[in-house]
């Protein structure tokens, strides 16, 4: 008979991995963030989209941004971080410019976005979760590549081939 093969540590576990200390609660303010951009889109769309479509599909977007950065962020792979990185990367130019957007021309905007005015009506919280996710994205880039010089140091066959 065959020896069980041991199942890969979970990505939770993995020092590089973003859903561990305060990537967990990154992961729940942009869980929420993602509830509520694409619920309040979502009604704003089905109610009152003549009303003022450019800000409801703006939110519906945001929404979107923020389901991406909340499943990419919760999954930790490599690759996922990659995208995490990526829709981070679109919220922060989003909230920028949108909020520069709804400064400058308040007309285009009779309901307020998420991102608009920077996201002040949700405390600036738009304005500043992008930054701190692409902070602990990097954080964790850093903290992997630190594993990956340190076992190659280690492990004599990797040191070899290098």
């Amino acid at each position: 008979m065959s020896e069980p093969i041991p199942s890969p540590e979970p990505a939770a576990s993995q020092p590089d991995s973003t859903r561990t200390g305060p990537g967990r609660l990154l992961v729940a303010v942009y869980g929420l963030f993602a509830l509520s951009a694409s619920a309040r889109a979502g009604v704003q769309i089905a109610t009152k989209f003549s009303h003022a479509p450019v800000a409801y599909l703006l939110s519906a977007f945001a929404g979107a941004v923020y389901i991406l950065a909340t499943v990419t962020l919760a999954n930790g792979s490599p690759a996922a971080r990659r995208i995490a990185v990526l829709s981070c990367s679109v919220e922060f130019a989003g909230v920028l410019a949108v909020g520069t957007w709804s400064v400058a021309d308040p007309a285009t905007f009779p309901d307020a976005t998420v991102w608009s005015g920077y996201g002040s009506g949700y405390g600036f919280v738009p304005l500043v979760l992008p930054v701190f996710g692409l902070l602990w994205l990097r954080h964790c880039a850093r903290r992997a590549a630190a594993q990956r010089t340190s076992m190659s140091q280690t492990r004599p066959e990797c040191a070899e081939a290098g």
